[in-house]
C-alpha cells in the first residue's frame, strides 16, 4: 500500500501531551510514518502476513484483519491470495481509520475482495475463517476481554486455520525489560524521534496499550484450544505469534 501520510510530529512540541492516545484523524494522517518509525520489523511482519495467508487460506473461507487500521495486513493478504472465492474482512472501530483505509485500498488491485467494517471487534460475529490476524490489536483490548475474544477467534477458525497475533511484550525479568526498552528508544531516536517525543508518546499510551508476557499469551492460546502457538518473529519487545487450530 503506498505511503501517503505526513511525517509524525504529534508529540514534538512541549505542550503536545494532553491526554491518552486515540486513533483519531490526527493519528490517521501520520499513521504509516508513525508505525514505520516506532515498531521495529513492522514491514517484515506485514509482508509475511501475506505469505502466511497464502499458505493457510482455503477456497470459500474468510480472512479477517481485526483492528485493521489502514488495512496494510489486509492488502498484504489480498496481494498474495490468488483466489476470488476468499473474502477478506478488515475491521476497525475507528471511523477515521476505516474511511482512509477504503480510500487507500482503491489504489491496490488483488484477487480477493476486501470488505471494510467499522465495528468493535469484541462484539463482531466471526465465522468460516481460515486466517485471522490481530496485528498489534489485542494489546489495546481490555485484559478482561482478551480471553473471550480469542475464544471466539478460535471457534471461528476452521480446522487447520491460523491466527497471527502480533504484540508488544512485557517481561518478568526487570533487567531484560529495561534493556529492550532502552534499545527500542534508541531505535526510535535513530528514526528521528526526539527524547521529548518519545517521553510524550510513552505517557500518552501507557494506560491504553497494556502489554503482556510471552508466557501469558501462550497460556491463553492453549487454554482456548489452539494446538500450537509460538513466536515466529521478534525484535526487542515486539513479537508476532502463529497459532494453529
Amino acid at each position: 500500500m503506498p505511503d501517503t501520510s505526513n511525517k509524525d510530529t504529534i508529540y514534538a512540541s512541549p505542550g503536545s501531551h494532553t491526554g491518552e492516545f486515540i486513533f483519531d484523524e490526527k493519528v490517521v494522517d501520520v499513521f504509516p510514518d508513525m508505525i514505520k518509525r516506532s515498531v521495529p520489523g513492522y514491514s517484515t511482519i506485514i509482508h509475511m502476513i501475506g505469505q502466511i495467508a497464502q499458505r493457510f487460506s482455503h477456497p470459500h473461507t474468510r480472512c479477517y484483519d481485526l483492528g485493521c487500521s489502514l488495512g496494510a495486513a489486509s492488502v498484504a493478504m489480498q496481494q498474495q491470495i490468488a483466489d476470488n472465492s476468499i473474502e477478506i474482512i478488515a475491521v476497525d472501530n475507528s471511523s477515521d481509520m476505516i474511511k482512509k483505509a477504503k480510500t487507500l485500498a482503491k489504489n491496490v488491485h488483488g484477487a480477493p475482495s476486501i470488505t471494510f467494517v467499522e465495528s468493535d471487534i469484541t462484539d463482531l460475529a466471526l465465522e468460516n475463517a481460515s486466517v485471522i490476524v490481530l496485528n498489534f490489536t489485542l494489546q489495546f483490548i481490555a485484559p478482561s476481554k482478551r480471553a473471550d475474544l480469542l475464544s471466539r477467534v478460535y471457534k471461528a477458525l476452521n480446522k487447520g486455520g491460523v491466527l497471527v497475533l502480533s504484540e508488544k511484550l512485557a517481561f518478568d525479568d526487570a533487567q531484560y525489560s529495561d534493556l529492550v526498552t532502552e534499545l527500542h528508544h534508541y531505535f526510535k531516536k535513530t528514526n528521528g524521534y526526539s527524547d521529548l517525543e518519545i517521553a510524550h508518546k510513552r505517557a500518552a499510551i501507557e494506560n491504553v496499550l497494556i502489554p503482556e508476557t510471552r508466557e501469558t499469551h501462550h497460556q491463553r492460546l492453549m487454554d482456548v484450544g489452539f494446538s500450537s502457538a509460538d513466536i515466529w518473529f521478534q525484535c526487542f519487545n515486539f513479537a508476532s505469534i502463529v497459532a494453529v487450530k
